[in-house]
């Protein structure tokens, strides 16, 4: 059997990034419970606490004071695979064995910190942690078990676990010109973390293949430095644009990385003596604020995502594990804030995004076009610290994904991911 190897580059992708089904691909929109309760727009130049500086650097010169921020985001993915069935050449022929359903959702957790400092009247410093990638799916440890026979358990070769965890580490600057232009930047480390199987407790299994039970087992983290640069446009106190531009930089991971292409032959292949060289995409982000009356603001956001850069999955001694083509994605959200009171802050929001998946599909990192319903609220303690709270909706489309591996059963399958998205936020001023 050949282990599709999509399935590896998927997840050491994910490895060296953050963790999935909040945006298409691998994109994770968790940057602040603030910004979840209006669906992310206007975040690239709103400015309402110091976790702006995560969409654009710029920003940090709107506060005139030290600005702090610490929050969490709390991810609950229902990712369900359905109508799913096995294909393969038997004595009469073709034929189709079904698989049970699977729901491979699980919880993740996001937390975020964020603190600006200006320095002057026009120039302002910030740090910051928090994530902008990753996944997790989890499917059941038989999928694929009520297969007859030698099928038993081919399913799992499509299937399996895909675990990631990371961090992004920022440190930016910002430089106000005069009343209306402001500039920044900002440097990106970012560290990733991930555990990848597929095949698992297939048998029997050729001797050369004694103490492994997965066709795909892999531990694999790594380092990569990117950089951000936005700039923000008022008109007045009351109308602004931000525009940011992230670069993403081509990660290189190592670790124990194993596979087997072929369990039939018995020819285990490891990646341990090279590292992976994975491009992530590089990101746009135009946003627009405007406060309308006393009460209320309107905001919106148009964010380009560069998934187009990951054409293949190489490693650094040239060696292809996969071709794969991603398209562009975009983002397109609006929303509006209304201030109740001196307490209460209210805000709602709805965004539609691309899915970065084209022709080649996959049942353990579903992706299509989704759509967010968001809503949130911020109620202040006192004049300088608040509490804010964001809830997010988010569903996305049927897809009907057909997976082949050369010398592996054909899988067809039909998957839906819809999640519910929590943020919880303090924030305070100096």
């Amino acid at each position: 059997m050949l282990i599709n190897k999509t399935h590896l580059t998927l997840t050491i992708i994910a490895t060296l990034t953050s963790l999935h089904l909040h945006a298409a691909g691998f994109q994770l929109n968790s940057q602040s419970a603030t910004g979840l309760g209006r669906a992310f727009s206007g975040d690239a130049v709103i400015a309402d606490n110091a976790s702006v500086m995560a969409k654009n650097p710029a920003a940090m010169t709107l506060f005139t004071t030290p600005a702090l921020s610490l929050g969490l985001i709390a991810i609950n993915s229902d990712i369900n695979i359905q109508n799913t069935s096995i294909t393969t050449p038997t004595p009469a022929g073709i034929m189709s064995f079904p698989v049970e359903n699977a729901s491979i959702g699980d919880v993740s957790y996001v937390p975020n910190i964020y603190y600006i400092h200006p320095v002057n009247e026009n120039i302002a410093l910030g740090a910051s942690l928090y994530s902008n990638f990753g996944t997790l799916t989890k499917f059941p440890n038989n999928y694929g078990g009520n297969l007859p026979g030698t099928l038993k358990n081919s399913a799992d070769i499509y299937g399996g676990t895909t675990e990631v965890k990371s961090i992004n580490l920022g440190l930016s600057a910002a430089y106000r010109f005069n009343t209306q232009f402001s500039i920044g930047a900002g440097i990106d480390v970012i560290y990733g973390h991930g555990k990848f199987t597929r095949g698992r407790d297939l048998s029997p299994l050729p001797s050369t293949l004694t103490g492994t039970t997965n066709l795909v087992d892999i531990d694999a983290d790594g380092f990569a430095v990117g950089f951000n640069l936005g700039t923000v446009y008022e008109i007045n106190q009351n109308h602004r644009f931000g525009l940011s531009y992230r670069y993403s930089p081509t990660l290189e991971a190592d670790g124990d990385i194993t596979y087997i292409p072929n369990a039939s032959q018995g020819k285990p292949f490891n990646l341990n003596n090279e590292k992976l060289k994975i491009p992530l995409p590089d990101i746009i982000e135009f946003s627009g604020f405007h406060q309308l009356t006393n009460k209320f603001a309107l905001h919106y956001s148009i964010q380009w995502i560069g998934w187009d850069s990951f054409t293949r999955l190489e490693t650094t001694g040239n060696t292809t594990i996969k071709e794969y083509q991603w398209q562009n994605g975009w983002h397109y959200a609006v929303g509006g804030t209304y201030s109740l009171n001196e307490k209460w802050v209210l805000r709602a929001g709805y965004m539609y995004d691309t899915s970065a998946q084209d022709q080649l599909t996959s049942i353990s990192v579903p992706d299509s076009d989704r759509n967010w319903f968001s809503s949130g609220f911020s109620y202040h303690l006192n004049p300088r610290a608040n509490i804010d709270f964001g809830i997010t909706y988010l569903t996305g489309k049927d897809v009907n994904v057909t997976e082949l591996s050369t010398g592996a059963p054909q899988l067809n399958a039909t998957t839906h991911a819809d999640a519910w998205l929590y943020g919880l936020q303090y924030s305070l001023t100096f």
